[in-house]
């Protein structure tokens, strides 16, 4: 039993120096933070504990030296005065906050090797928080206040991000809100749509409100805005004709076919006789049976209900300050109606399985012209969907 006691000793031994190692190699490459966390875990779980001594010295080095790289750092970026620097000073105060507040609720940490109380030289940094992040707030507004005198589309939504990373540091800033509004209006691409029906066709307005109809294409693209009629006070940079060219309906067509179909089937048996006439048995003595087949037939008429619709035209981009085309797509689709039924004469035992289906159907009414343009739409639509979508 003492020997179990001493092998587990040793074991838990071996780990405390690995782990240990495993911390000083943090410090020795300058991941101090990593070094500070990986130490402050295990000291968490006992920090009387024997095999977490080695941690306590650790700790107050990777603190101290982590401490001293900041503090050079700020002093360096306070040199540089940007507003990059301004925010990774803010950033660099927080970071030595809340190194402290990690470390603070373990203290005192007595180390056996170092025969003291490892020493942590904290700091308030109240007041240089307030100031390094009023002076993060002040760049970050004087930066997105340029970008929307510069008075460019691109400019002002360079502005709107801007002003979301202020409003997220401090929210209600001045007037952030209002600002970060404006950028975002003068920032958007508001596009004016077109439908232009050059087409010898009614095109259906139900088709028309459909097609129109933006907030049913899930485009949800923050920087641009479809309008189908024009608003006033708002600069249309960019226009859409979705040109309706060509509609083609074919008259409605039914055509007819027909098929013989014949069948030998099974149609009762006889029994097996021997010459004498007599009725012949198996070993179990029962008479043996001889299948008796058939010939039937039975006439197949196959019908063909069909009628088409072509809707044909291009969607064209324009420049509307330039009034000039920027660009030019094809878009099409075809809707088919299609309806096959049967009937038949004769035996229905010769039909085929896919003749039974035929059977089964029937004779359906042929959609009216509009509502065979209206399912071509519903395609359309999809189709100019993926062009802006892509364009």
């Amino acid at each position: 039993m003492k020997n179990s006691y001493f092998l587990l000793f040793i074991a838990l031994f071996a780990i405390s120096c690995n782990s240990v190692k495993r911390t000083q190699k943090f410090v020795s490459k300058g991941h101090y933070d990593q070094a500070i966390e990986l130490a402050v875990k295990k000291l968490q779980k006992n920090k009387k504990a024997k095999e977490y001594d080695g941690h306590i010295k650790i700790l107050e080095e990777a603190f101290l030296k982590a401490t001293e790289d900041d503090m050079r750092r700020i002093s360096f970026l306070k040199k540089e005065n940007s507003p990059t620097s301004a925010k990774e000073i803010y950033y660099t105060y927080l970071d030595l906050r809340e190194r402290q507040d990690l470390i603070r609720p373990l203290l005192p940490l007595y180390s056996v090797e170092l025969g003291r109380n490892a020493n942590f030289q904290f700091k308030n940094y109240t007041n240089d928080l307030f100031a390094a992040k009023d002076a993060y707030l002040q760049a970050l507004y004087q930066e997105a206040m340029a970008y929307m005198q510069r008075d460019r589309k691109v400019d002002y939504r360079s502005a709107y991000n801007i002003l979301c990373e202020l409003n997220e540091v401090q929210p209600n800033y001045r007037n952030v809100h209002q600002l970060r509004e404006d950028a975002h209006f003068y920032g958007t691409d508001f596009v004016l749509v077109h439908l232009n029906n050059h087409t010898k066709q009614v095109i259906p307005q139900r088709l028309e409100q459909d097609l129109l109809d933006f907030s049913t294409y899930g485009l949800n693209e923050f920087w641009t805005e479809y309008h189908a009629q024009r608003e006033s006070g708002l600069n249309y940079d960019l226009g859409i004709d979705l040109n309706f060219q060509n509609i083609q309906i074919s008259p409605e067509r039914i055509a007819e076919k027909q098929f013989l179909r014949t069948k030998k089937i099974k149609d009762g048996y006889d029994f097996r006789r021997d010459r004498a006439g007599n009725i012949v048995r198996d070993s179990l003595g029962e008479p043996i049976k001889i299948p008796r087949f058939k010939d039937v037939s039975a006439t197949v008429n196959i019908i063909t209900q069909e009628k088409a619709v072509f809707v044909g035209g291009t969607v064209v981009y324009k420049d509307l300050n330039k009034n000039r085309q920027l660009n030019s797509f094809p878009i099409s689709s075809e809707f088919v109606f299609e309806n096959i039924y049967a009937t038949f004469r004769g035996d229905d035992r010769a039909l085929t399985a896919n003749d039974r289906k035929l059977v089964a159907n029937r004779l359906m009414p042929f959609p009216h012209n509009e509502q065979m343009v209206f399912d071509a739409g519903q395609d359309i639509k999809e189709r100019f969907k993926q062009i802006l979508l892509k364009n």
